[in-house]
């Protein structure tokens, strides 16, 4: 799989290209974008198992999304029953599950190497008597988090691609993992100009929140508001997904004997 190399603009581009993506089938992407969100909150109130199980999930979640993408760029119309169609390829969910198990174990290790260098300064935010400094436990977290963003990026880095290489093209999971290392890093400045653009968005979607409120609204109430706004807003991320991937490995599918895939596992022909 050869990774094509791109201008540092290409990050943007990603995003226009979702928003291009969205706008062709609005409500079938918001729809998916409800239920990735109710699928996150279900899972908060099962402590522990349901965040691991949610990680585990996110290749397979994000494989369905590129191809819900890859039916809106081919201009079919989205019904149910295409959702978890991809899943129906035996060696996909195969792959797809290892991949999940794999990234799970990544984010605990990740999360394991962030903590342990900080675990005096956490547990000195604990009195003697089991109550909790509050302020001196924000003060410790902070450490970990930054280490744990920086071990994400590496992470990220390996699985961005990887459940498009798995999915579509049943590449091994270690293969798929290298190819998506290699992607990424060949393209570092547009990788980077996108994930600064989504932080402007996210953050701006934040002080919105907190607008609201200053004007008065109570924090219900700016929710509820900000809810759609969310919702739209990770529906376009979702859809940017899909650019991100075919303009990097795009090339490789103009040598495909057929250009006109109407499975749902092989992705389109881009010449």
């Amino acid at each position: 799989m050869q990774a094509a190399i791109l201008p540092y603009s290409a990050g943007w581009q990603w995003i226009n290209d979702g928003i291009q993506l969205f706008k062709r089938q609005p409500m079938a992407m918001f729809f998916w974008s409800l239920v990735t969100g109710l699928l996150i909150t279900i899972t908060y109130l099962i402590p522990l198992f349901g965040q691991m199980a949610l990680i585990a999930a996110m290749p397979s979640l994000t494989f369905i999304t590129l191809n819900a993408c890859r039916h809106i760029e081919a201009g079919r119309q989205i019904v149910p029953g295409m959702w978890l169609a991809p899943m129906r390829d035996a060696v996909a969910r195969k792959g797809l599950f290892r991949l999940g198990l794999a990234y799970l174990a990544c984010c605990l290790l990740g999360g394991l190497i962030a903590t342990v260098p900080f675990l005096d300064s956490l547990m000195a935010a604990i009195n003697t008597d089991g109550r909790i400094d509050e302020a001196a436990l924000l003060q410790a977290v902070q450490g970990p988090f930054i280490t744990f963003a920086v071990i994400y990026v590496l992470i990220s880095a390996f699985f961005w691609h990887a459940p498009a290489l798995v999915g579509w093209h049943h590449i091994r999971m270690t293969q798929a993992l290298f190819f998506s290392m290699v992607a990424c890093w060949r393209n570092k400045w547009p990788f980077l100009l996108y994930g600064a653009s989504w932080a402007v968005i996210f953050l701006g979607a934040q002080f919105a929140d907190g607008f609201l409120m200053q004007l008065g609204l109570s924090a219900a109430t700016a929710q509820l508001l900000m809810t759609p706004v969310n919702l739209l807003i990770a529906a376009v991320l979702y859809c940017s997904f899909y650019p991100s991937y075919m303009s990097v490995f795009g090339n490789n599918y103009a040598r495909q004997n057929d250009p006109t895939p109407t499975d749902d596992h092989t992705p389109p022909n881009v010449g």
